[in-house]
């Protein structure tokens, strides 16, 4: 199945319909590991995903939907007609044999530099003040003390938490006390606690359809029951969720910036939403995993701020606003709920490390933060635009750009080359890491087009030169 003369055998991706696991995500997991333990070298070219398909008697569209994935993550690497590869990022390995009873260990992935063109969901990273931000770490190491150097709050360092209420009940509208705020290790943390402090397995959970993957990943590793509940120009469309599944016990959804359409949730939405979580004794999971970039007028208060029942938890992250390296988000859960959030997340982990939590805290208090994201509001304004103006350009009335009211990332549709998962095979060829919004339903894709983030395109030169490439791939490969 695997070329590279036939280097790893059928056998070992045996599907298992009895389990409830996704196909796709048997297909990904068992890659994955033949990786970790050396069966396939970074360079080594995987079958085609027809080839694939028919040997392990499954759709095309299954084994699609797995390489979109790996390539997503920088498993594999679209080479156009030259086919897909193991990353020749990933840091050979030699072949090893597992330990009885043991499973892989995650695969490390090699140092890759910047993000790859139109990579989605990575602030500007070349605008962050990195120089700054020294000046803060090396002050925080400079004054550790042997407190310092212990076991910290799992629910977070207590002055970042004070900083981050602060910030919310200006910024967002979300009144808080500090002792709400649990400091996690990222999204998939923050919907792992929920899951593990709220909920019971097989509860059903709503999630939006087309979404962001992750959030489907985790909670269905909870053992929850998810329910796709498609979204529209107004969101998560209510109705919908209650014909399907009424007693669900949970929502996650991204009201300021759907992910990843892009629009707001109407006012309508947002109290129809809330009215179900009240009568089902439900909770809400408000991801604002980048509310704060809105482009026309000031950002939308939260879906947190409508709350007078005490039903949602609002989700905030760091990886966004400053770099995904810090692996920092956090949590706002109702006063009823702090005592069992806290005392869960003391039971998953020690927490996160308290010398990021320090240097963001003074990040925060210090007034860097505030002026931080107001310069990115200018900065991806203007990016977004010259992405949006170039591919207009190049592609005349061939492409169709949406401009949202905020967010890292345009969709752009392309009538008449392709369908989009095969244009984003084109784009990934050409090292343009370009994403198709068909992958983003779990079921059948109502909407066709290419993600594509602006965040990290410097200038106009470059944006010039990328949406070329683009264009030879499309148009001319």
């Amino acid at each position: 199945m695997i070329s590279n003369e036939r280097a790893l055998r059928t056998d070992l991706l045996t599907l298992d319909r009895s389990r409830s696991e996704p196909l796709y995500r048997q297909i990904v997991q068992r890659l994955r590991d033949a990786i970790e333990q050396g069966l396939l070298r970074p360079g080594a070219r995987v079958a085609s995903a027809r080839s694939l398909a028919s040997e392990l008697g499954v759709a095309r569209s299954t084994v699609e939907l797995a390489y979109g994935q790996l390539a997503g993550e920088g498993y594999l690497l679209a080479r156009g007609q030259a086919g897909t590869v193991i990353s020749p990022r990933l840091p050979p390995r030699a072949p090893r044999r597992a330990a009885r009873g043991s499973t892989p260990g995650p695969l490390t992935l090699a140092p890759v530099g910047p993000p790859p063109p139109f990579q989605l969901g990575i602030p500007a990273l070349d605008a962050f003040p990195r120089k700054l931000w020294a000046r803060l770490a090396t002050r925080r190491v400079r004054a550790t003390t042997i407190a310092d150097m212990n076991y910290g709050d799992p629910a977070g360092y207590a002055p970042l938490r004070e900083a981050i209420a602060t910030y919310l009940r200006v910024s967002r509208g979300v009144a808080c006390s500090p002792a709400q705020v649990v400091v996690t290790a990222g999204h998939r943390a923050s919907l792992a606690l929920v899951s593990r402090a709220l909920l019971a397995p097989h509860d059903g959970a709503w999630v939006e359809e087309p979404g962001y993957p992750p959030t489907r990943e985790v909670l269905q590793g909870a053992g929850l029951r998810v329910v796709s509940v498609p979204v529209d120009t107004q969101g998560l469309r209510v109705a919908d969720g209650l014909r399907r599944a009424a007693g669900a016990k949970l929502a996650v959804v991204t009201p300021s910036h759907q992910s990843p359409l892009g629009y707001s949730m109407s006012m309508a939405r947002r109290l129809e939403l809330l009215a179900w979580a009240q009568d089902a004794k439900a909770w809400i999971v408000e991801d604002d995993y980048d509310g704060e970039y809105r482009y026309a007028g000031h950002p939308l208060p939260a879906l947190k701020s409508l709350d007078a029942q005490d039903r949602v938890l609002y989700a905030g992250t760091f990886s966004k606003v400053l770099h995904p390296g810090l692996a920092l988000a956090y949590l706002v859960v109702p006063e009823p709920l702090v005592e069992r959030c806290t005392r869960a997340a003391g039971v998953a982990s020690n927490g996160c490390p308290q010398l990021a939590q320090a240097i963001v805290c003074d990040f925060l208090q210090e007034g860097h933060f505030a002026r931080h994201i107001k310069k990115m509001r200018l900065l991806y304004a203007r990016r977004r635009a010259m992405l949006a103006a170039e591919l207009q350009k190049a592609f005349g009335e061939a492409v169709q750009v949406e401009l949202r009211g905020g967010g890292m990332h345009l969709i752009a549709r392309f009538g008449g080359l392709g369908s989009d998962t095969a244009l984003s095979r084109r784009a990934q060829g050409a090292g343009l890491h370009c994403r198709a919004l068909s992958e983003r339903y779990a079921g059948k894709p109502a909407l066709e087009g290419l993600l594509m983030g602006f965040t990290n395109i410097a200038s106009q030169a470059e944006v010039r030169q990328l949406v070329g490439r683009l264009r030879n791939a499309l148009v001319v490969g």
